[in-house]
């Protein structure tokens, strides 16, 4: 029998996390989630392999009047990756990319001061940084998410997902050392078709999920015998 749903994102990672195994209880990796929707996924990913969690906040480039068809996309740290090919097609100035790139970069800060607040961003370099994304469909934000990561210098970059399309998995295989996802299904159409509660991340969520995984572990307290 093949593969049906995803229960919610809590559920997703906690598969997600099996795949990830080889990853687990080791000093050196970080995992790395993509807010909103990708960040209880990468909860769940983090907890099982016993690793911090922090966000790689990246955001879409929409078209101009049909913001839900990439052009391309930006990332923490000043990574861009524009389609030079689609924007000429598509006859749009540079006035008109400018624009939605400087909209797109105040939102990306606003996230950032939300998601991180006093804290600093994570040192990367030498570890094994996990990105993981609730879904891939294109590839594209998570592709401007690697290049981001590779700038620091990171051992090791590996792409998780619990869903993607064939398409976005080749493209990844050509940007990260290694591409994890717990299901491809040929017949991809969109991310939101392989859970059954797709409902949306809010910005507290993310915010009680980053608090919650970077508090102190609790030592193992023995049992009262008297109890």
């Amino acid at each position: 029998m093949g593969f049906e749903y995803f229960r919610n994102r809590q559920h997703a990672g906690r598969v997600l996390a099996q795949e990830l195994a080889i990853y687990a209880v080791r000093p050196d990796v970080i995992v790395l989630a993509l807010p909103r929707g990708g960040t209880p996924v990468a909860y769940e990913v983090a907890q099982a392999l016993q690793a911090p969690l922090d966000v790689l906040v990246v955001r879409k480039l929409g078209v101009p009047g049909h913001e839900e068809y990439a052009m391309g996309a930006i990332a923490s740290g000043g990574e861009q990756v524009l389609d030079a090919e689609l924007v000429r097609e598509l006859g749009i100035g540079a006035e008109a990319v400018d624009e939605v790139v400087s909209n797109e970069q105040h939102e990306l800060e606003r996230r950032e001061r939300t998601y991180r607040g006093n804290r600093p961003a994570p040192d990367l370099a030498g570890r094994i940084v996990i990105l993981v994304d609730d879904g891939l469909a294109t590839g594209a934000t998570m592709r401007v998410a690697v290049r981001a990561v590779r700038r620091q210098e990171p051992a090791r970059v590996v792409v998780a997902a619990p869903v993607a399309s064939p398409e976005a998995c080749a493209l990844l295989h050509g940007e990260a050392d290694d591409v994890v996802c717990a299901e491809i299904p040929d017949s991809f159409l969109g991310v939101g078709r392989w859970y059954l509660d797709f409902s949306q991340t809010s910005d507290e969520e993310v915010c009680r999920l980053l608090d919650e995984a970077n508090r102190p572990r609790r030592a193992h307290q023995p049992e009262d015998p008297a109890r």
